[in-house]
Formats: C-alpha cells, sequence, structure tokens
C-alpha cells in the first residue's frame, strides 16, 4: 500500500520534472578570456538538455568574472559591489523564469521567440515601458511619470516582470483595485493607473498584438473615479488671495502673483504658464494652445484666448523677464535649450514653490480648505458658472474637448450654497 503512493508521488514528480525548464546562472570556464574572466551564462535545462544564454547589463556589455569573484557575487549575503552585481543576475534569471511559466508548453523555440524579441508589446509591462520610453522622447516627461507609476505598481501586484495580456480580466482589474485600496492608495490614483493600462489594452487589441475580450467597459470593469469635495475656491476667497498685503519683490508675492496669473488665464496650469512667450502676446491678449492638447488632440485644436486685465498685466510688468523679444519666455522659469527633463524638474518645482506659498497666504487670510495650483483651475470654471456664465463658453475658454470633462469642474460648489437652495423647500 506504501509502495504504491509512494511510486505515485515518484510518476508525478517525474513527469512535472520532465514538462519543467529550470535556469541557473553559471560561469562559463569552457572559454576563459585574455584577462583571466569568464564570461556569466543563463542556462536552460529541460528534458536533460541544456541551453547557454549570454547574460548582459543595462547597457549592453556581458557579463564576466573570474572564478574568485563569482564566488563572492553567488554567496548567501554578498556584500558591495558584489551585492549589485548579484541582484542584478538574479533579477535577469527571474525574467527568464517568468517568460518560461507563460509558456503553455515549454520548448527552446518558444523561450527563445519571447526571450530575444524585437517586439516591445509581447506583453503588457513591454508595453508600458515602451509608452514610458516614447513619451520621453516626445518630451512628455510628467505623462511618462504616469505610465512608469502604472507599470511599477503593477509588476508589485504581480511579484512578476511579465504581464501577458490574456491576465487582464474583469477579475483581475477587480482584484488590483481592491490591492490598491488595500494599501492606502487612493480611488483617483487608482484610476489614473488603469486608465494607463486600459491605453495599452487599447493598442494591443487594435494593433492585432493580442486577441483578449476587452476587459473594460459597461458589464465588465468599470475603472473608479476619484473625486474630492469642494475644490473651488469663492470669488470672495480669490479677493482674499488677491489683496493679501505681502513684501513686494518678495518670493510670498511672487508665487501667490503666479497663482493669480493661472486663475485669471482662465485656470492654465504651470506648465502653460512656464511656456508662455512674449509672442503668445496679441492685441491686448495671450492666445496659446495648451500643452496637453497639443498631443492629446492632432486636429481642430483651438487656441485659448485670454483678455489682458489690468491685474494680469500688473503681474507681466511686475515678473515678466526684460526684454520682451518675442521668443523670450514671459516668467522666469524655463530658459531656453533645456532638454524634456529639465524643463519637467523646473515646472515641478515652480508647481512645488506656488503650492507652499498660497497655502500659507490662504491660512493667513481665514481661508480653510487646502489651496493648489489645481484650485486655481476649478476656482476660475466654479466663479465663472456662479457669475451666469454658460457651461458651452466656460469648456471653450478651458480648453476642453467636450462638456463632460467641464461639467466635472463644475460639481464642486460650497456647502453653504447648497444648504441655500436646500432652506427654500421649506419657505412655505
Amino acid at each position: 500500500m506504501y509502495f504504491c503512493v509512494y511510486l505515485f508521488y515518484v510518476i508525478i514528480y517525474t513527469i512535472k520534472m520532465s514538462t519543467s525548464a529550470t535556469t541557473a546562472v553559471i560561469l562559463e570556464k569552457r572559454k576563459p578570456r585574455k584577462d583571466g574572466s569568464y564570461p556569466v551564462k543563463l542556462r536552460i535545462t529541460y528534458q536533460r538538455e541544456h541551453h547557454y544564454y549570454t547574460l548582459k547589463n543595462n547597457i549592453g556589455k556581458s557579463f564576466s568574472f573570474t572564478e574568485s569573484d563569482f564566488e563572492k557575487i553567488s554567496c548567501s549575503r554578498p556584500r558591495e559591489p558584489y551585492k549589485e552585481i548579484s541582484i542584478a543576475l538574479s533579477e535577469l534569471e527571474k525574467e527568464a523564469r517568468d517568460i518560461i511559466e507563460s509558456l503553455p508548453l515549454f520548448s527552446f523555440e518558444m523561450f527563445e521567440k519571447k526571450y530575444f524579441s524585437d517586439n516591445n508589446y509581447d506583453d503588457v509591462f513591454s508595453a508600458l515601458k515602451s509608452s514610458v520610453d516614447d513619451l520621453k522622447k516626445e518630451g512628455r516627461i510628467s505623462t511618462a511619470v504616469g505610465f512608469e507609476c502604472a507599470l511599477n505598481s503593477l509588476k508589485k501586484y504581480t511579484g512578476k516582470n511579465i504581464l501577458q495580456y490574456e491576465r487582464v480580466t474583469p477579475s483581475f482589474l477587480n482584484q488590483y483595485e481592491k490591492w490598491m485600496a488595500d494599501n492606502n492608495n487612493s480611488p483617483t490614483t487608482t484610476g489614473i493607473y488603469l486608465r494607463n493600462l486600459r491605453i495599452i489594452i487599447r493598442k494591443a487589441i487594435r494593433d492585432g498584438i493580442t486577441k483578449i475580450e476587452y476587459p473594460f467597459g459597461d458589464g465588465k470593469y468599470q475603472i473608479p473615479n476619484g473625486r474630492s469635495i469642494k475644490k473651488a475656491l469663492t470669488l470672495h476667497e480669490v479677493g482674499l488671495i488677491l489683496n493679501y498685503e505681502g513684501k513686494d519683490g518678495s518670493n510670498e508675492q511672487k508665487y501667490r502673483d503666479y497663482w493669480l496669473f493661472s486663475y485669471l488665464c482662465n485656470g492654465i496650469n504651470v506648465k502653460d504658464l512656464a511656456k508662455l512667450k512674449y509672442k503668445n502676446i496679441d492685441d491686448g491678449l495671450i492666445v496659446l494652445i495648451r500643452e496637453k492638447t497639443k498631443y492629446e488632440r492632432k486636429i481642430n485644436m483651438r487656441p485659448i484666448s485670454i483678455v489682458i486685465t489690468p491685474v494680469i498685466g500688473r503681474i507681466i510688468d511686475r515678473w515678466g523677464n526684460k526684454p520682451a523679444y518675442p521668443d523670450n519666455h514671459i516668467f522666469n522659469i524655463l530658459e531656453h535649450n533645456l532638454t524634456p527633463t529639465q524643463e519637467y524638474k523646473r515646472i515641478h518645482q515652480a508647481t512645488k514653490m506656488i503650492n507652499e506659498y498660497v497655502k500659507e497666504i490662504a491660512k493667513k487670510v481665514g481661508i480653510t480648505q487646502n489651496v493648489t495650483t489645481y484650485t486655481a483651475r476649478h476656482s476660475f470654471a466654479t466663479v465663472l458658472k456662479r457669475s451666469g456664465a454658460s457651461t458651452e463658453f466656460i469648456s471653450e475658454s478651458l480648453g476642453h474637448s467636450n462638456l463632460y470633462t467641464t461639467e466635472s469642474y463644475l460639481a464642486d460648489f460650497e456647502i453653504d450654497e447648497k444648504r441655500k437652495w436646500a432652506d427654500e423647500l421649506t419657505k412655505f
């Protein structure tokens, strides 16, 4: 009886081992180099057959070490600088194991096709990484960061370096959303990551990379919409910031003015503000196309026209670069010949400084809510709506492509106004 059970498990184990490929990182001692080192290889073993693959670092150089160095790398607790190399080799081996696990049935041919593939869309993670690289080349650093964060989050969730398209089902997406919530991520963050993932899935289906059923939409998985209440200031609160007495020429005054400039100029973001040049000024107007719109819509890009009010004019006179040549930036945030990464860092720093100073000013004048550059855009839209402007006019001013987006900006009215209308219901 016991022998039969033992024999059964031996057979199962033998079958399992015969259908699984194993990996190992080894020193190939058959081919020594002139400096006494040996190349490092990835060895794949399947049904007693061995195949060897050269391992390279992130700049494409092959790994090679002496026997002594390789022992220090391969030990259970390597020290620096060997520890960093050990981690890199472990990640390369894990990548190979992930490919093996993704194959329905292992063969060296199928493994090599995946391992050496030039197709950047073979799986979800490689497609996300390819998008990050393309966005960076286009200078769209902020968008690239969003895709990179989505990639890192999904890798952390799956614990793998490869995510097959077939795994992205409504059930997978629901479980990921729950995992994000359990790890203290907001619905807004989850929504941003999943919208980036949705772009990748759509592209893969459209390009014929995968034939999976589209997992998003009605009756499938719905991406959560994060919404925080009361993003906009009242006109009175904006006036408190405008009339705040700061020291002339101080950073406090400058960054307060940048916030006001954003609010008064149709709620443009800091990137649009930073990229403004004197040639954007034409006959009493500031005319621009939003940076975001340049990439989202290649046709029918509507320029935004902003009337230069006395307050806008004073801000330009106070902080504008001199001389006012057409190709000069209006404000001293960006310079000529910066790389996209340098531009991104400058804009990020300017946004940080505006937020820091305007938050302090808001506290000093008695505004209790959190005030940021994002508040300026919502306040512009909401103040106009309360003043009687049509949604269509506000949508055009914001540079939106549809009214639905504009309506989401106008949904956050202060609680006092809601109470006022609620009181009207009982004035019999």
